[in-house]
């Protein structure tokens, strides 16, 4: 939701968001230029010149981002990449759960030392807002519902591990050097653009493909966020003065079961009667997997006016109306990891 508010705030500034190129990065994107702000977009560097998404956005609207390409995991590179900002929104991060199972070190790699260059960059160039993106994960399966900032950290996945770390350090160079930042920590998001790693998109593309839908565990609960309330809610809180050195939600409040979205979806596709059946490879570890995410979004909405604006059947519509178009995307003959 664009307030003018907003648009005076940012009117003309220089924002720089690392992960640009990834599904929530280029909807902030989006959003940031609505608002008027002069975007760097940080994309990871390849050989192809593939800057994500953000290649999506239209040529008129791409006069105000300069794309800058290199990888968060290099402190020379990543400095220069802050230089002159008057926001940073970092949200580089590696974040499939079950390829953190087989490459921990390289969450460690990109989540803890790109999130501590970051850090360092923003010090160095006396950045004046640092916005840094957490997960729920980093919760746990929950020790009481709704949940809130306070509740305890638990590492239950080698990537949830390493966003604690990257929260602690965030929180350390606001207590050691009274930096000037905000930790987000959305809940579930969905949308278009997500990959396959997420269920909402391997449900979907399943469905739209195959003659059965494979899962792993229907019984977890998820609070399910619309891409675009995510990213209003990161410029609400990362432009709100009175959650400095805090950590904020960002989540809908209310949760359903993986197994109930699957159901919504197929009925959304008219595919009621497809067969679902569990896949075993497709389960996470029993200590690790968690069971139930629903945010307290109390801080959000009370003090930085953040309100989502979607529910999940408008969301999911969304979801699956430009899936369809962007079928050749992806892979659901395959689990990805």
């Amino acid at each position: 939701m664009v307030t003018k508010k907003d648009i005076v705030v940012l009117n003309g500034k220089k924002v720089l968001v690392t992960g640009a190129g990834g599904f929530i990065g280029s909807h902030l994107v989006e959003a940031l230029l609505e608002k008027n702000a002069h975007v760097r977009a940080f994309v990871k560097y390849n050989s192809r010149g593939d800057w994500g998404f953000i290649s999506e956005l239209p040529r008129d609207v791409m006069k105000n981002v300069e794309v800058v390409s290199g990888n968060i995991v290099d402190p020379f590179f990543t400095r220069k990449a802050v230089h002159g900002c008057d926001y940073v929104f970092h949200l580089a991060a590696l974040i499939g759960i079950p390829y953190s199972y087989v490459a921990p070190n390289d969450y460690v790699s990109v989540n803890v030392q790109g999130t501590l260059n970051i850090l360092q960059a923003c010090r160095d160039e006396r950045t004046p807002r640092l916005i840094h993106t957490s997960t729920s994960e980093t919760y746990g399966t929950a020790q009481y519902v709704p949940i809130d900032e306070k509740h305890p950290m638990q590492g239950q996945s080698p990537y949830s591990a390493s966003k604690i770390a990257a929260d602690k350090m965030v929180e350390s160079y606001y207590k050691s050097f009274d930096m000037p930042v905000v930790t987000v920590r959305p809940f579930n998001t969905y949308g278009p653009r997500q990959s396959a790693r997420a269920f909402i998109p391997t449900v979907i593309t399943q469905a739209l493909t195959q003659k059965e839908i494979f899962m792993g565990s229907l019984d977890p609960v998820r609070d399910m966020t619309f891409v675009r309330d995510t990213a209003e809610g990161f410029i609400a809180v990362g432009l709100c003065d009175k959650v400095i050195g805090q950590v904020v939600n960002l989540g809908v409040g209310h949760g359903d079961t993986i197994g109930t979205m699957v159901k919504t979806i197929l009925k959304i596709l008219e595919k009621e009667n497809m067969p679902i059946r569990q896949d075993s490879s497709r389960v996470r570890p029993v200590k690790s997997e968690v069971m139930r995410l629903i945010s307290d979004n109390t801080i959000a909405r009370e003090v930085c006016s953040w309100r989502p604006m979607y529910d999940l059947e408008a969301g999911l519509q969304q979801t699956i109306d430009w899936i369809k178009k962007n079928l050749a995307l992806y892979k659901p003959e395959i689990y990805s990891v």
